[in-house]
């Protein structure tokens, strides 16, 4: 079940549904972390492209991590 919004603005104007499934899916990644293989097949066939504008390479590392766990190739523009 998708959330009934794209962007998450505040707590306020959100649903509880959706909060819900915000919470549910943190649990659910929060199990996919200790397991001895971090990876979820989500964005597996998917390529991924960042443009950074600026050099952040805690945010670029950051943001390859994930894409990795989500089965993603990952391209890096700078």
């Amino acid at each position: 079940m998708p959330l009934s919004s794209r962007h998450l603005l505040g707590l306020e104007t959100t649903p509880k549904e959706d909060i819900k499934l915000i919470l549910d899916t943190a649990t659910t990644f929060k199990e996919v972390l200790e397991r001895p293989i971090k990876r979820v097949p989500t964005l597996q066939g998917k390529t991924v492209v960042n443009l950074f504008y600026e050099n952040s390479t805690r945010t670029r590392i950051s943001f390859e991590l994930a894409e990795k766990r989500l089965s993603a190739d990952a391209v890096n523009f700078s």
